[in-house]
C-alpha cells in the first residue's frame, strides 16, 4: 500500500471513530407504556453536587437534544455530533476526560387546537413549564464517565426514574390557593387547561365581614405565597408589618396560568398561545371575586409585578383601563420593541449581529451590571433551541415570538429571526409592532386611551438592567413626555447601576402602604375606608 493510501486510510479510520461519538437513551416499559413523541436530552457536568438535569441553564452545564417521534419501550434514541448543544454546540467539543452524565426524556402531547392545527407540545404539570422538573418526564440515574471524543465513545443511558407530581402547598390561615380549569382555553387548546390564583389574605379576614383592595401581582409561575410573606426569612419583614393594626388591609393575589409554550401566558389574548387575557378576567378574576370578599370596583383593583409580571401590568393596564386601577411595573419586558434584550426587531438585519460600517459584532444578549457580557444573542438562541425546536424550549424569546407573533403554517409560531442564522424576518417584526409594542399600541390610541390612563402608570427599572431592559422605558418615557390632549408624563424611577429587577428603594410593605394611600385618594369621596383599620 503507498504512503498516500496509508495516510488515506488512517484519515478514514479516524473519521469512524469520530462519527461513533455519541449516547444512545432509552426508557423501560416500566416508567412509561409508550410510544412516546417528545425530545430527549443528555446532560454533562463536572460535578455531582445535584444532577445534571438540574444544572441546565443560561449559563449552566453543556447539554444536548433530539426530538423524537413515537419512541418505544427499549427502543434506542441516539444524540451524536450532528445535534446541537449548549453551551458547547458539539460533542466532539466536550474536552476528555471523567465527567457525570444523564439522560433525559421529556414527554409531548398532542393538542388538536381549535384553529384546525395539530401540535406536539409539553403539557404543564402544574411545574411551570420545567422540562427538567416536569412530573411524568423521564431521566437516567447520573453515572461518572469518562469521554474522549478523538477516541469515540457509545454510551447508553437508561431513563428509569420518573419525576413525581408536584405537591401543592397546604392553606394557611392567610394564605389560599385553588385551581380551576379554564372552558376558554380548553376550547383553544383541544384539552384541559389549568389556572389557578394563590391569595394572600389580611390579618383577621376570617373574623370579619369587610371587602378588602386587591392587589393583582403578575409573574413568573409559583406556588409560593405572594411577596414571599412568611413569619420567617426573607418574607418576615412584611409578615411583621402585615400583623401590625395600622397596616392597611389587602388582599394580594398571584395567579398560575402557565401554557404549552411557557410557565406564564403574558396575561393577553394571542393567536399561538389562545385567549389568555379574556380567561383571567372572564373566568380566574370573577373567580377571585367569587371566594374572596374583594371590592368590585377599579379603584380598588391594583396591579404590579416584575420583569413578565411588569411587562404584565402595564398590558393589563393599557388594554384594560376601565377594569384596573393603576399600575407598578417594575424591569418590564421590552415596552418598545427597538430593543429586545439586545435585538433591534424594526432595524436590525440579523438578529445575532450589529452591522457598524463593514464590521459585523456580535448582539449582546446580556450583561453584568459593571457592563461585562454575559451571553451574545446567537448563544442565547442557541441554548433555547437545544431546549425545544419550533419555540418548544420553554424560554423566554419563544415565548415573546408566540404570544407577539403570527401562527406558522405548521401551527407552530412563525419566528421572528432563524434561531440557527439569526437572520431577521421583517413580515413578523411588522406584526410584533401592530399587535405588542406597548409604547406603540399607546401612540396610536392615545386619544381615546389617554385619558383613561393618566397618573394610573408607576414604573420602576434599572439603569444597568442585564437585559438591556432600561432602553424600552427609556423611550417610552420620552414618548410620553410630549403627549397632549392629555399631557401625562408618567412616573418613571430609574436605579442607578441597578440590575435585574429594580423596583425602588423600598420593602414590599412600603410599597402596599404607598398603594392603600394612592387607592385612599382614588376612590368615592362617599366611600368609608374601613378597611385600612380593624
Amino acid at each position: 500500500m503507498t504512503a498516500l493510501k496509508l495516510v488515506l486510510a488512517a484519515a478514514a479510520l479516524s473519521l469512524c471513530a469520530a462519527a461513533d461519538t455519541r449516547f444512545d437513551i432509552s426508557y423501560p416499559a416500566s416508567a412509561n407504556s409508550g410510544p412516546i413523541t417528545g425530545r430527549v436530552y443528555v446532560m454533562i457536568s463536572r460535578t455531582s453536587q445535584m444532577e445534571p438535569r438540574l444544572q441546565v441553564g443560561r449559563v449552566g452545564v453543556p447539554f444536548f437534544g433530539r426530538d423524537i417521534k413515537n419512541l418505544a419501550p427499549g427502543q434506542k434514541a441516539v444524540i451524536d455530533e450532528t445535534d446541537l448543544g449548549s453551551p458547547v454546540e458539539n460533542l466532539k467539543d466536550i474536552p476528555a476526560g471523567e465527567y457525570f452524565v444523564q439522560g433525559f426524556i421529556s414527554v409531548y402531547s398532542e393538542f388538536h387546537r381549535a384553529d384546525g392545527h395539530t401540535v406536539y407540545m409539553h403539557d404543564d404539570k402544574w411545574e411551570g413549564q420545567r422540562w427538567n422538573r416536569s412530573p411524568g418526564n423521564l431521566f437516567s440515574k447520573v453515572e461518572k464517565i469518562k469521554v474522549d471524543a478523538e477516541k469515540g465513545y457509545k454510551i447508553s443511558l437508561v431513563c428509569d426514574q420518573v419525576i413525581p407530581p408536584v405537591e401543592i402547598p397546604a392553606d394557611t390561615e392567610f394564605v389560599k390557593s385553588f385551581k380551576i380549569q379554564s372552558p376558554l382555553l380548553t376550547k383553544f387548546w383541544g384539552r384541559p387547561i389549568y389556572m389557578g390564583a394563590t391569595v394572600l389574605l389580611p390579618k383577621d379576614y376570617a373574623r370579619a365581614t369587610l371587602s378588602y383592595p386587591v392587589l393583582y401581582l403578575q409573574g413568573h409561575f409559583s406556588l409560593n405565597p405572594p411577596l414571599g410573606f412568611a413569619p420567617t426569612g426573607n418574607g418576615k419583614v412584611l409578615y411583621d408589618e402585615w400583623m401590625k393594626d395600622d397596616f392597611p388591609r389587602m388582599i394580594v393575589v398571584t395567579f398560575q396560568h402557565p401554557t404549552p409554550y411557557f410557565d406564564d401566558s403574558y396575561a393577553v389574548n394571542s393567536p399561538n398561545v389562545g385567549p389568555y387575557g379574556d380567561a383571567i378576567l372572564q373566568e380566574l378574576i370573577p373567580e377571585v371575586e367569587k371566594r374572596f370578599r374583594v371590592i368590585r370596583q377599579p379603584w380598588a383593583r391594583l396591579l404590579s409585578g416584575g420583569s413578565t409580571g411588569g411587562w404584565e401590568a402595564l398590558a393589563l393596564q393599557l388594554y384594560h383601563p376601565d377594569f384596573f386601577g393603576g399600575a407598578w411595573s417594575y424591569c418590564p419586558d421590552s415596552v418598545d420593541f427597538s430593543d429586545v434584550e439586545g435585538i433591534n426587531v424594526y432595524e436590525d438585519k440579523n438578529a445575532f449581529y450589529k452591522e457598524i460600517g463593514w464590521r459585523h459584532e456580535p448582539t449582546i444578549n446580556s450583561r453584568e451590571i459593571n457592563g461585562q457580557v454575559r451571553q451574545t444573542s446567537e448563544q442565547r438562541n442557541h441554548f433555547e433551541l437545544v431546549n425545544g425546536t419550533r419555540g418548544r424550549s420553554g424560554e423566554q424569546i419563544d415565548i415573546w415570538s408566540a404570544v407577539f407573533g403570527p401562527v406558522g403554517e405548521d401551527g407552530y409560531f412563525e419566528p421572528l429571526f432563524d434561531k440557527m442564522t439569526g437572520t431577521m424576518h421583517p413580515k413578523v417584526a411588522q406584526y410584533w409592532k401592530d399587535h405588542s409594542d406597548l409604547r406603540y399600541y399607546m401612540e396610536k390610541n392615545w386619544f381615546t386611551l389617554g385619558p383613561q390612563i393618566v397618573d394610573r402608570l408607576h414604573i420602576y427599572v434599572g439603569d444597568a438592567d442585564n437585559f438591556f431592559l432600561n432602553n424600552g422605558v427609556h423611550r417610552m418615557q420620552e414618548w410620553m413626555a410630549k403627549t397632549e390632549n392629555p399631557h401625562y408624563e408618567g412616573y418613571f424611577v430609574y436605579g442607578a447601576m441597578k440590575g435585574h429587577c429594580y423596583s425602588g428603594p423600598e420593602n414590599s410593605a412600603d410599597r402596599l402602604k404607598q398603594m392603600a394611600e394612592y387607592i385612599m385618594a382614588k376612590m368615592p369621596a362617599s366611600t368609608v375606608a374601613d378597611w385600612w383599620k380593624n
